[in-house]
């Protein structure tokens, strides 16, 4: 998971400062000590540890925190503040013109631009805009080829005009396209290069004086650390950046690129790719960021998630269903199928507070995913006369044909009846107290 490894430092760090009653200069000193080898160690620029250092020593020593009935909890606060400034304070938005928006997506070769691009679409398009795909990169083999593959993957459209033509050119030609075809946002997948050289800085002002784009975005690979903050820099000082986008931050543990360009740069952090899919691609948040570095979780995200992934109306159907007695197996499936729209258990597991740290590695999500899947495969075994009639399960005949069915032991048919006649039980309660307006542990159900 992103940031792991520096999640893992601050939250021990801390954990022994909210075990004090009381806190003494000393013990923010040795803290401070603490955050700043996790810092170093997640590969965040130097200078930018001494400033954030500086900044929450200052606060955390004031006498307002170290006569507070909870100082370990204001140290953590005061943090949390100044990770989210660090990262850009708050989520920095797309800006889009009056009529057809030019984006420009640039970067070196291998940072994955081209599939950026179209991971850049599809969010658009879920927020009711109409992208048109550009093949500017006339340089790199099967470039054009591979643009128009994720344009496919993903039913959007693809203007290209060949590997011989100037990209400048081809860039001009995409606006009036965009036009005849009523496509309001174009987006120029622009060539890259194993290092930054003067011929491509060039040709990339020359696009950017064609079409004028609002945005200017840098896509940087998040896992070449201080690599990705000097890069950024370079891009910057030649094009004048509107904001970047981290790609492979699902797979940088240390987390020092996304904590270091915003300040060393002070251009934005617009999104993150989190996942090979074309749609895990990530607004960045710079205050739920930072809570999640801190074990707090981001449990908004993970609404905002629910609500794009599963349909509400089919939720509140199965809601409905699960309290009643005819709750079965295709409801169950159905249950199971919409928790994985949600995506991998350890996206999910990595919003839920207290789950961003050393204890969520007492849990084998690997074995929940499993879990998971044989339950499907044994649902999937049933007929569909016994999926709507959960009864006919108590014949030994029909668990064995199922058992044999999705390759499992009838043990782990038996388990899986088990376990859906306890939850029955369990939403047949809940429903019984929401009918008699009775009040539970946490007071009456809201549904």
């Amino acid at each position: 998971m992103a940031f792991d490894s520096l999640a893992e430092r601050l939250q021990e760090a801390f954990k022994k400062l909210r075990g004090k009653g009381k806190l003494t200069e000393n013990d923010i000193k040795e803290a401070m000590r603490e955050v700043r080898l996790a810092l170093l160690e997640a590969d965040v620029n130097f200078k930018v540890v001494k400033s954030f250092v500086k900044n929450v020593s200052e606060k955390a020593t004031g006498s307002e925190v170290l006569e507070s009935l909870t100082p370990g909890q204001q140290v953590v606060k005061i943090v949390n503040e100044e990770l989210t400034a660090l990262m850009g304070g708050s989520e920095a938005k797309l800006s889009f013109d009056s009529s057809i928006t030019a984006f420009m997506l640039v970067g070196l070769q291998g940072a994955g631009k081209t599939t950026m691009t179209g991971k850049l679409a599809l969010h658009l398009r879920k927020r009711n805009r109409k992208p048109l795909l550009v093949a500017a990169d006339v340089y790199r083999p099967a470039a054009i080829k591979q643009l128009q593959v994720v344009g496919k993957q993903i039913d959007m459209p693809v203007f290209a005009m060949g590997d011989k033509v100037n990209p400048v050119d081809i860039a001009k030609a995409s606006m009036e396209y965009a036009r005849k075809e009523g496509c309001d946002v174009v987006l120029i997948d622009t060539a890259g290069r194993l290092h930054i050289d003067e011929h491509l800085m060039e040709e990339l002002k020359g696009i950017k004086a064609a079409v004028k784009p609002m945005e200017t975005l840098l896509v940087v690979d998040a896992m070449t650390g201080q690599d990705a903050v000097n890069v950024a820099q370079s891009f910057d000082e030649a094009l004048d950046l509107t904001g970047v986008i981290l790609t492979k931050l699902d797979g940088d543990t240390r987390g020092g690129a996304a904590l270091s360009i915003r300040e060393v740069t002070g251009k934005p952090i617009k999104f993150s790719g989190v996942g090979e899919k074309m749609s895990d691609l990530e607004v960045f948040h710079p205050e739920r960021m930072a809570s999640r570095i801190l074990g707090m979780g981001d449990v908004l995200s993970l609404i905002e998630q629910a609500q794009s992934s599963i349909d509400e109306k089919e939720a509140r159907e199965l809601g409905s269903k699960m309290m009643s007695k005819e709750f079965n197996y295709e409801d169950y499936l159905k249950a199971f199928e919409q928790m994985q729209k949600l995506g991998p258990l350890n996206k999910i597991m990595e919003m839920m507070p207290g789950m961003n740290s050393k204890e969520m590695k007492g849990i084998n999500l690997e074995d929940s995913e499993k879990e998971m899947m044989r339950t499907k495969s044994i649902i999937h075994s049933m007929t569909l006369k016994e999926r709507k009639n959960p009864k006919l399960l108590d014949n030994a005949s029909r668990k064995k044909r199922i058992a044999k069915g999705a390759g499992v032991t009838i043990q782990d048919v038996n388990k899986l009846i088990k376990g859906f006649e306890n939850m029955k039980k369990m939403m047949k309660q809940m429903g019984t107290m929401q009918k008699g307006g009775k009040k539970g542990l946490f007071g009456k159900l809201p549904f």
